[in-house]
């Protein structure tokens, strides 16, 4: 394992000996399978390495009976919303329809847990509860680039990072997918050594072991296919100013080409104008805030660099073949509590 300049949370108790460090998992409901494996299957693997148990889990959940996953196998829970022990560790495992599934009984759970000391963790989208019961105010945090648009306008008092994972005192978070076995790496390392660390990975053929360091989407390049550093250039910078657009213009003058060769340039490797790329990466940032927020039409329109709600509805309308109003209609129900 490298070395790493945060360490995972830890609460305190005697090193080594025959100390078992417990994992509580909150199972949301249309929590991703892969992001609560990627973390429990880690510990079971550390436990067959280290000959002895050294960690251990229990299943929790609102209910305190099933808990169904995204792809629809049900989980057998060991306790409901109870109180933990406070040298426990608290994982939410979330995954689609977070805000849904992060009811007032579970927000409650957490603040009662967290204010007794409890470590609490969020896994994919399980960052959104946290930040909904107040656990990250002031924090630094991740959560699947999906939904960081919507989080980053309903929690603007949380640093959300695009890492894979964030450690920050007694609070993580995962981007999702596979980055909680990076995480799960550097807590195991940080409890008993990389040794470890690096036998767990090794079973779980896991040979490219990632850092709070790493980001978690691919670059550039790699995502649309193209290894032209100009063009990548101008992406980059249009993805950065969705609130207020530069012009192919301006965007053209800051990697030293002319308009015409940047028209060119998005031609011949996208297929399209970087007007029409530009205006498609708004629309994308569109969706997903009406989708995931509460913000009304008028200003994720705004948030997007559309000056009117009628130019807004219009290019919306051309690209998904529906109105933002019907948009966010169809998903109005996923947003309550």
């Amino acid at each position: 394992m490298p070395d790493r300049t945060v360490s995972a949370a830890r609460p305190s108790r005697p090193e080594g000996g025959g100390s078992v460090r417990r994992f509580v998992f909150l199972l949301l409901d249309n929590f991703t399978m892969l992001s609560f494996a990627g973390a429990v299957e880690p510990l079971r693997i550390a436990n067959r390495m280290a000959g002895r148990e050294i960690y251990s889990w229990v299943l929790s959940g609102e209910s305190g009976d099933f808990a169904t996953s995204s792809n629809g196998a049900s989980f057998k829970l060991d306790i409901g919303l109870e109180e933990v022990r406070r040298d426990d560790v608290v994982m939410i495992c979330g995954g689609i329809d977070v805000q849904k599934a992060t009811s007032k009984a579970v927000i409650n759970w957490l603040r009662r847990e967290a204010r007794r000391g409890v470590i609490v963790g969020g896994l994919c989208t399980g960052a959104y509860t946290m930040a909904r019961a107040g656990l990250l105010d002031g924090k630094r945090a991740t959560i699947h680039w999906e939904n960081q648009d919507g989080f980053l306008e309903e929690f603007d008092e949380v640093n959300l990072t695009k890492s894979v994972f964030v450690v920050d005192g007694t609070r993580m978070s995962t981007a999702g997918g596979t980055a909680s076995i990076d995480l799960m790496l550097q807590i195991i390392a940080d409890d008993h050594g990389p040794d470890l660390a690096n036998a767990v990975a090794d079973q779980l053929i896991y040979s490219a072991i990632r850092t709070d360091q790493d980001t978690q989407r691919l670059s550039i390049p790699t995502r649309i296919g193209v290894r032209h550093p100009k063009l990548a250039g101008v992406i980059q910078r249009m993805e950065a100013a969705i609130e207020d657009p530069i012009s192919p213009a301006d965007l053209a003058r800051e990697v030293g080409m002319s308009t015409r060769q940047l028209e060119r340039l998005f031609r011949r490797y996208l297929s399209r104008s970087p007007k029409r790329y530009y205006m498609e990466l708004r629309l994308q940032k569109a969706r997903n805030l009406l989708m995931q927020t509460d913000m009304s039409v008028i200003n994720v329109a705004l948030a997007c660099g559309f000056a009117s709600p009628s130019h807004f509805s219009k290019c919306y309308r051309a690209h998904y073949n529906t109105t933002p109003y019907r948009e966010r209609g169809s998903h109005g129900a996923r947003l309550s509590i």
